[in-house]
């Protein structure tokens, strides 16, 4: 799988840029702000319609214009598949494979799978769970199209919910509204936990030996998936998931309205991590989470290709030069396969890599 061609039209600090890619390496050598980040972004958005510095496509329209452009051409077992991206402000986006259009993101899973690895996922680990549930959707989304769905609708749901729990006070009569909503977002929740929890049981039986070989075998990995507390067997099929989280909102119904939030739900879920037996997060070093998270990314990567039998595209934003020469050497070793793309200031540390194309960026222009 790799992304052959892209062509970007006021997209981010871009007015104008086409380029062709290797399948192999390709390195993107620049100064800060010129546009490297933006570059990896627009792959990543051709992967799943959604951006991981962006909550609304408008912010990715490029500033003084009204519309921005993306078109990729990508490779995907002996396919080619044209990818599009209309964004437009004030207006909903329009997707494309093929020149046909897509109703939904989910569409485009299995399309263009990337994995995305930048400086803020080094601190993965340490982050609240949010990070870690993004880090999870980012991944199910590419492999799932029905939970890209329940998501979706699952968020727009909880946005309403929380509304009405908010209001409440001034508008008792919303109320009346409460059971309804607890019910949608039951059903879809039910499908979250379950797709959550088989990806989770993959990360368990790939990350561990991808950190132990990381650390020089000194460290134990140990994931834990932890969701609503009625549910007994999370990776259980959703039929048996719905009731059990219908128990438990209903007997959070009263702490929600007192409270005025959402307290029952997938949108509380974690994955817990263990260094040694000991919580990561609490105990470890800065450099025990950096390994912790350099094996959760390079395990995504490998349970693409188990799932898929093709290599995602790597996308590797300025990460090298945050890691040691220890961790530097471990991902460039196991970075052989597949498509890659490595941004950074400086290219001489990436001299080893012999196979691929090397661009500069300045001021937006890719030469």
């Amino acid at each position: 799988m790799t992304i052959d061609q892209i062509t970007l039209n006021s997209f981010r600090s871009y007015v104008h840029l086409e380029a062709d890619f290797d399948p192999r390496v390709n390195v993107i050598v620049g100064e800060n702000a010129q546009g490297k980040t933006n570059l990896l972004e627009s792959i990543a958005y051709l992967s799943s319609a959604s951006s991981h510095r962006a909550r609304y496509d408008r912010e990715l329209i490029r500033h003084g214009d009204d519309h921005a452009f993306l078109k990729g051409k990508v490779s995907n077992r002996g396919r080619t598949f044209i990818l599009e991206a209309d964004l437009n402000r004030g207006m909903r986006r329009q997707l494309r494979s093929n020149g046909v259009k897509l109703k939904t993101a989910g569409e485009l899973s299995g399309l263009l799978n990337t994995v995305l690895f930048c400086p803020e996922d080094l601190y993965l680990i340490r982050e609240g769970a949010e990070a870690r549930r993004r880090f999870l959707d980012s991944c199910i989304c590419q492999l799932r199209p029905r939970y890209t769905q329940a998501l979706a609708e699952y968020k727009r749901l909880h946005q309403h919910k929380t509304r009405i729990l908010k209001d409440s006070g001034e508008r008792p009569d919303l109320l009346d509204t409460l059971d309804d909503f607890s019910l949608r977002m039951a059903q879809c929740g039910a499908i979250i936990i379950h797709y959550r929890a088989h990806f989770i049981r993959r990360l368990v039986e790939t990350a561990p030996a991808i950190h132990m070989d990381c650390s020089g075998g000194r460290e134990k990995l140990e994931l834990r998936y932890e969701t609503v507390s009625t549910v007994t067997d999370p990776e259980a099929g959703p039929k048996i998931l719905f009731p059990q989280l219908m128990a438990h909102q209903e007997s959070h119904r009263r702490a929600e309205i007192e409270s005025k939030s959402c307290l029952s739900g997938p949108h509380k879920d974690e994955i817990a991590v263990d260094i040694n037996g000991s919580s990561a997060k609490a105990y470890a070093s800065q450099g025990q989470t950096r390994t912790a998270a350099l094996a959760l990314k390079l395990a995504a990567r490998d349970i693409f290709r188990q799932e898929t039998e093709e290599w995602p595209v790597l996308l590797l934003d300025d990460v090298l030069s945050e890691l040691d020469a220890r961790r530097q050497e471990f991902v460039l070793n196991r970075i052989t396969s597949g498509q890659v793309f490595i941004t950074c200031c400086e290219e001489e540390k990436l001299a080893r890599l012999k196979d691929g194309k090397a661009f500069r960026i300045k001021d937006g222009t890719l030469l």
